[in-house]
């Protein structure tokens, strides 16, 4: 078996060739659809893996050039699998919501983030201690929101060189304003959405923990890659 047939099975074993109802499909992914069964898409896996090896290709170039890949997916299918991937390639990410702004107002969201920071260190180091209880309490609640909204954040101090997105419908705040500020995005997409809304669209499943986890470890994989071709 080639390396094309193992890819292509292992995303059929995962499930990445279940698209959504034919009537809740975007005209762009009609030529990627196989057919319909009992009125659900069922997706062209071989035509996704055409769209999947380019945005592979772009992944392995951004870690050639040692860019900075922001990973956003909000859904619960995809929370998790993004905060790890992100975290094993040290890139930063959006799991919980989008805050307006993170990307078009980058300097105003650092200043908060900025602000996050000062008050965990005031806090390990007992500076919070001048505060009533009340007033702890209130900072200790700011924090919280900060840190749900921030933390995948906090290690970057300038805007991203790209995006990566699981559903760009859901997440289409943060797929205007990468567009806006001219960076590439990269999407796995399901049969709802827009072709259009993704300089590197992959059709796939975007909606089960299996599809998504496939197509992440495969883009770690393909990050990993380029990075040691990198240092060759």
């Amino acid at each position: 078996m080639n390396t094309q047939n193992g890819i292509i099975e292992e995303m059929f074993k995962n499930g990445t060739h279940y698209g959504y109802s034919k009537s809740r499909r975007h005209p762009t992914t009609t030529p990627y659809v196989f057919a319909t069964k009992n009125g659900v898409d069922i997706i062209n896996i071989e035509k996704t893996h055409e769209l999947f090896e380019k945005a592979m290709e772009k992944i392995t170039n951004l870690a050639q050039a040692g860019k900075t890949i922001l990973f956003v997916g909000t859904k619960a299918e995809a929370r998790q699998q993004i905060i790890e991937t992100a975290l094993s390639l040290n890139m930063p990410y959006v799991s919980e919501r989008w805050v307006g702004g993170s990307l078009t107002n980058f300097p105003e969201i650092k200043k908060r983030i900025t602000k996050l920071l000062d008050l965990r260190d005031q806090k390990e180091k007992g500076g919070l201690e001048k505060y009533t209880k009340k007033e702890r309490l209130l900072i200790d609640r700011e924090m919280e929101d900060m840190t749900k909204n921030f933390q995948g954040l906090t290690g970057i101090s300038r805007t991203p060189d790209a995006v990566f997105v699981v559903d760009p419908k859901k997440e289409h705040i943060a797929v205007t304003e990468a567009h806006k500020m001219k960076l590439p995005v990269i999407a796995l997409m399901n049969t709802d959405c827009n072709l259009k809304h993704a300089q590197f669209p992959i059709i796939a499943n975007d909606a089960s923990i299996s599809s998504i986890t496939f197509f992440l470890s495969q883009i770690k994989s393909a990050y990993n890659k380029g990075i040691t071709a990198e240092k060759k």
